[in-house]
C-alpha cells in the first residue's frame, strides 16, 4: 500500500488499502501506524479531502472503526 504524505500537525502519512477497507495512518508524534478496518473509500477520500486531517480523523475515523497499532 502506498502511503502517502500529508499536510497536518499530527498524522505524517495516510495510506488507504481499497481491496480491503483498510486506512493506515502514520502519526508525527511517535511515528507509530494504525491501521482502521472496514474504512469505506468514501471515508477516505473525504479524509484526504478535508482540511484538517486531524480534526477529521478524530471526528469521523478514530473512535469509529475497529483499529490496531501495527508500528
Amino acid at each position: 500500500m502506498e502511503m502517502i504524505s500529508v499536510s497536518s500537525s499530527n498524522i505524517a502519512a495516510i495510506g488507504y488499502d481499497e481491496q480491503n477497507a483498510t486506512l493506515t495512518i502514520q502519526f508525527i508524534k511517535d511515528n507509530a501506524a494504525y491501521e482502521y478496518y472496514d474504512v469505506p473509500q468514501y471515508e477516505y477520500d473525504a479524509l484526504m479531502a478535508a482540511d484538517s486531517k486531524g480534526s477529521y480523523a478524530s471526528k469521523n475515523i478514530y473512535k469509529v472503526y475497529r483499529q490496531q497499532k501495527i508500528s
